[in-house]
């Protein structure tokens, strides 16, 4: 009966999740406001779909106000895009070397191979010297500009040498040195450099500092609290069956019980797509002890272990402050020396394996959540040849985000 109810409440759940899941495709997304200027010069103020791209897109989508309909409009027609002083994107035609850094893939040629392409840049820092970033998939190009010089790309190329040995070609440092010169600035500053982010927006911002310009520094506004670390605890509604193939009998069903659980909770935020994906993991204790008659015989269990998630989380955000959350979760049951008793014949040890969990939930003001979780079942029997067992959990979990 009862594994009925849990039945139900699975399709239920499902139900809900689908729901939840059509709702969010018309629940607000964030239209920030921003602008675009088109191929006429002309500056068109407007709400901008803010997908925080991790790869540098080829079009936008945007509206004239809250209430007007959603319009899409593609780099041939645009120059720039902004949205307030979150981002920026200029159209440029460039020479860009598309060389992969996969060892498999490497050349024996140290020379750039440069192709002429149009591209969105995103403007990392603006100023004196501009720094831009292009990133598609696993390819990431760095360019600048200076007053003098149109946008032309940092060269970095990995290369095979030999058979064994890879070179590189960190041609980008002389361009910085030979191009941004200030009195401050020493070579070795930019003999030191590697082709990364942060190194290159650091020595940008050291040159429109040292040159006593105005400037910019978008990467200032991505940086965001990326770790959370949560303590979890709610309650399982939990229940077991078992049974053996061998023997003619009903299945033995164990009461359903209502038990304590308690956790934490690590969580690392994905740095793109507006923070709506993380990661997660922890450790939950459990437990759950019932009775049954299976065989005409008492059976009883006493079953406590740690259950570590590893899964991935997705945010659909309702407003400021509140945000759905989707939860999928691999589980790894953690018990030692526990064993289904039985009154008149031997024991049988639980060496349970993985299941996996499914989650919705609601988050407010980054500190308070509240989730259903649905866990699959988990055989607690798995090392016998012929006895099942079915333990199933409905969960509902409050969390707290202590930072």
């Amino acid at each position: 009966m009862f594994f009925y109810k849990i039945y139900m409440i699975k399709n239920q759940f499902l139900l809900l999740a689908f729901t939840l899941l059509s709702f969010t495709c018309y629940s607000q997304i964030l239209f920030e406001k921003g602008y675009y200027i088109n191929n006429a010069n002309k500056k068109t103020t407007c709400l901008i779909k803010n997908l925080e791209w991790k790869d540098n897109p080829t079009k936008i989508e945007y509206k004239l106000s809250e209430s007007s309909k959603i319009k899409e409009v593609s780099i041939q027609s645009i120059k720039e895009f902004g949205i307030a002083n979150k981002l920026k994107y200029v159209r440029s035609k460039v020479l860009i070397d598309r060389s992969s850094e996969d060892i498999s893939k490497l050349s024996y040629k140290k020379a750039p191979t440069f192709k002429e392409e149009t591209l969105f840049l995103k403007l990392l820092v603006e100023g004196k010297a501009n720094l831009y970033k292009y990133e598609d998939g696993n390819l990431r190009r760095f360019f600048f500009k200076t007053e003098d010089a149109s946008i032309q790309q940092l060269v970095y190329k990995s290369y095979n040498v030999s058979n064994t040995t890879i070179g590189k070609n960190n041609t980008f440092r002389n361009q910085l040195w030979v191009n941004l010169k200030c009195s401050t600035m020493s070579m070795s500053l930019a003999e030191n450099l590697d082709y990364k982010k942060k190194d290159l927006v650091n020595y940008f911002i050291k040159y429109n500092e040292c040159s006593n310009t105005e400037f910019y520094n978008y990467n200032f506004s991505e940086k965001k609290d990326l770790f959370n670390l949560n303590l979890r605890a709610g309650f399982n509604s939990s229940a077991l069956t078992i049974s053996n193939r061998k023997l003619n009998v009903k299945d033995g069903e164990f009461d359903s019980k209502v038990s304590l659980r308690i956790g934490a909770e690590a969580e690392f935020i994905m740095p793109f797509n507006q923070n709506k994906w993380s990661l997660f993991v922890g450790p939950s204790f459990q437990y759950y002890k019932s009775e049954a008659v299976y065989a005409r015989q008492k059976v009883t269990i006493d079953y406590k272990s740690i259950e570590l998630s590893l899964g991935i989380r997705h945010y659909v955000f309702l407003n400021e402050k509140s945000k759905l959350f989707f939860n999928g979760a691999f589980l790894y049951d953690i018990s030692n020396n526990l064993v289904v008793a039985f009154e008149s014949r031997s024991d049988l040890e639980i060496k349970s394996l993985y299941n996996f969990g499914f989650g919705i939930g609601y988050k407010y003001g980054d500190s308070y959540s509240l989730e259903l979780r649905y866990e699959t079942n988990r055989d607690l029997l798995g090392k016998y040849t012929f006895w099942d067992s079915q333990y199933k959990t409905v969960a509902v979990i409050f969390g707290f985000t202590v930072f």
